[in-house]
């Protein structure tokens, strides 16, 4: 089973493929889509052809993605909405949602925990050398929680 996770962004859009194998988490790619150069029209272009290249590269079977909390700042939360839609309308796939909460408990174990932390599970989850680079990290995060809610699913486990 191959899964793409996706933390959108209308800056920079993070995106981590794995690969379960029973128990086993394989990082297969990971990155971050930079589209903060650009007019909001063509942002939302490029995000819409990036994941669609990386989903066509990697053919993964399941998507997740982070839902939308809100922003104190009501543009900033059209824009991340507008990021993320642009992104889903790019999967063809089963596509599942989770909370920014719901995706730290999963990795770290805490649902309150710092970025700093979910990047360090996230490496060490996947065995991983060095520092993942923040978005990049939230993706992968994001695709081992939706590895971690399959499985519980499968046991008859609400997730």
């Amino acid at each position: 089973m191959i899964i793409i996770g996706i933390d959108p962004g209308s800056c920079r859009t993070g995106y981590g493929v794995i690969r379960v194998e029973g128990n086993r988490h394989i990082h297969l790619d990971s990155g971050f889509l930079e589209v903060s150069s650009y007019p909001v029209s063509e942002r939302l272009q490029r995000i819409f052809s990036g994941i669609k290249d990386i989903v066509a590269l990697h053919q993964p079977q399941e998507a997740a993605i982070e839902q939308v909390f809100m922003h104190e700042n009501p543009g900033s939360a059209l824009k991340l909405g507008q990021a993320r839609g642009a992104a889903m309308v790019a999967l063809t796939i089963p596509l599942s949602e989770y909370s920014a909460r719901q995706v730290k408990k999963s990795v770290v174990g805490n649902g309150a925990a710092k970025k700093e932390q979910v990047q360090f599970m996230v490496g060490r989850l996947l065995n991983l050398a060095g520092k993942l680079q923040a978005d990049a990290a939230d993706a992968l995060a994001i695709a081992l929680c939706h590895a971690h809610a399959r499985n519980l699913r499968k046991l008859g486990v609400a997730f």
